[in-house]
């Protein structure tokens, strides 16, 4: 176990400077993000744990040829995503997988780097079905001239996809990411980013387990069509079905039951 006596947080200088943050911002924000990475990952991996303990200031700071104040930095990043605790006097820890916040993108994009875990994305997809119907159903209302002009790009990207002249995993993602965005929705959009790194993963295995290469845009131009002409129920219940035959698939590859429809 590492010296947890002069671990980061046990060192009274913690307090942030004007010369910390002139420091960081002298090209130390995409060393901070290298950092914030490599010890998020170890961190999910298991390489460490509150049993192994985490290692202290200077010896990061050597690890990654880093100034004090953006190790400092990159470690106020991962506790603000649950994955570490300052404690008194004791020097900073990691925290258990309860304590994680599992919405922040970096994090479960970690988990599924991690191993790969059909439950994980079983879960994800059953939050995608509560949160994309209903912001269809909102995007059918409220979306402005230009959100709805959006919707319509990322179908047209999506029959470009099929033609190939088109990236079939980003058109697709970008169809999600334009009726999030449509909503209207400010604690919808916050998912913007959560949904965009996880369907990375989750679209390639239920293509995989439906056994296409890419996803129908016959079947998202449908949702897309109820969106424009203001239908709401309909999108509502187009994208349920279109994320329920996600969420069946998953399910099956699991070797778990299907749920109810609810």
């Amino acid at each position: 176990m590492h010296n947890q006596d002069k671990a980061l947080g046990a060192d009274p200088g913690m307090v942030e400077t004007s010369d910390d943050r002139a420091d960081i911002q002298r090209g130390g924000r995409n060393l901070t993000a290298h950092i914030v990475h490599d010890l998020g990952k170890a961190i999910v991996t298991q390489q460490f744990t509150s049993a192994t303990g985490f290692p202290f200031e200077a010896e990061l700071c050597q690890q990654y040829n880093a100034s004090r104040p953006v190790v400092r930095e990159a470690v106020k990043m991962l506790t603000a995503k649950g994955l570490l605790r300052p404690r008194q006097r004791s020097g900073t820890v990691v925290e258990p997988e309860t304590n994680w916040n599992l919405l922040d993108p970096d994090v479960l994009k970690w988990l599924l780097e991690r191993e790969f875990s059909v439950d994980l994305l079983i879960e994800f997809t059953e939050i995608r079905m509560a949160i994309e119907p209903r912001a269809a159903g909102l995007a059918a209302n409220a979306a402005s001239g230009a959100q709805r002009r959006q919707i319509v790009e990322t179908i047209e990207r999506m029959f470009a996809a099929e033609r190939g002249e088109d990236d079939p995993l980003e058109a697709d993602i970008s169809f999600h990411v334009a009726v999030l965005e449509a909503s209207n929705n400010r604690f919808m959009r916050q998912f913007r980013d959560l949904t965009e790194s996880t369907l990375r993963f989750s679209i390639r295995r239920t293509n995989a387990y439906a056994g296409v290469t890419r996803a129908s845009a016959v079947d998202h131009r449908k949702v897309a069509t109820a969106i424009m002409e203001g239908d709401a129920a309909r999108a509502i219940r187009l994208m349920h079905e279109l994320i329920q035959g996600a969420l069946d698939l998953l399910l099956q590859a699991g070797g778990h039951e299907k749920r109810p429809d609810f």
